[in-house]
């Protein structure tokens, strides 16, 4: 019997062979933008938001009118910046971009689809960052967006009273980034909680205490350090980071615009940490 050779630098028909595909953050982004764009659920929470902003906006557009031809009205509002009347919608935007977070995590939960996720990604984070960056850059987004109808849609309200906010002020230019920032924010928090608690009603109870009823809480109780603490919540970091005018922040005790900036970044760069160590370690 004779033995087969092979020769010099030839390989064997069953030796393995390395797959010429190799996963990269770029298709792992790719196959999470494609997911995120696919639910219909993420065009209705995008096009509320933008709604939302804008009758906001107008009801906040009105009030300055009434303010400027009233006496006691202006009074009572006292020196409100007029750029408010185009960011302030964000008070009940950043619920929606907030349940639009979670739901881009808990939603994959709920259906089985994350075990499908993690198996195509099997180190995990990937698949985390790459939706924290989509769903990031599309709340900021919407928010310019939802920025400017609301700019386009009080001009022809306040233009009577001269009320028009600047867009070539760079105070006015700050805020709109600050709003577009902030909402990003909340999103990127709300996916590091809807990843840690992995139920959707979980989730969203739980940002809305956080964004809502805590700062409510804290208003009600006057100890010194309830206050203190109250100052790191999103809602008082959000009236500082849009503040302009000491009657903006509502006659409560806030940050400075960078402090409480970097105070919200802070936030959000801890909630997708403690995402991310959940999990590495969970199983799903």
């Amino acid at each position: 019997m004779s033995a087969t050779t092979l020769a010099p630098g030839a390989t064997s028909p069953t030796a393995s062979r390395t797959s010429p595909y190799r996963l990269t953050f770029g298709h792992v982004l790719r196959s999470e933008w494609i997911k995120f764009r696919s639910l219909r659920s993420t065009w209705w929470t995008i096009g509320t938001t933008i709604v939302v902003m804008v009758l906001f906006s107008m009801s906040m557009a009105a009030s300055l009118n009434f303010a400027a031809e009233t006496p006691e009205m202006a009074a009572e509002m006292g020196n409100i910046s007029t750029v408010q009347a185009i960011v302030l919608g964000y008070i009940f935007a950043q619920l929606s971009v907030a349940v639009l977070g979670a739901l881009v995590i808990t939603g994959e939960y709920s259906t089985g689809m994350i075990r499908s996720t993690l198996s195509a990604v099997p180190t995990r984070l990937p698949a985390l960052w790459a939706k924290a960056g989509i769903i990031g850059v599309v709340t900021f987004v919407v928010g310019v967006v939802g920025i400017a109808l609301s700019y386009l849609v009080t001009m022809p309200m306040l233009s009577g009273n001269d009320l028009v906010p600047d867009l070539g002020d760079s105070v006015v230019q700050r805020v709109v980034l600050a709003c577009a920032g902030y909402l990003a924010l909340v999103a990127l928090v709300a996916v590091g909680v809807g990843t840690i608690m992995r139920h959707s009603a979980g989730s969203i109870f739980t940002l809305v205490a956080f964004l809502f009823v805590l700062p409510l809480v804290a208003s009600f109780l006057s100890q010194d350090w309830v206050q203190d603490i109250a100052k790191f919540l999103p809602m008082n970091l959000a009236t500082a980071m849009m503040a302009v005018t000491e009657a903006d922040a509502g006659g409560v005790e806030v940050l400075s615009p960078g402090g409480a900036t970097i105070a919200m970044v802070v936030w959000a760069v801890v909630s997708l940490g403690a995402a991310a160590v959940v999990l590495k370690r969970r199983d799903a």
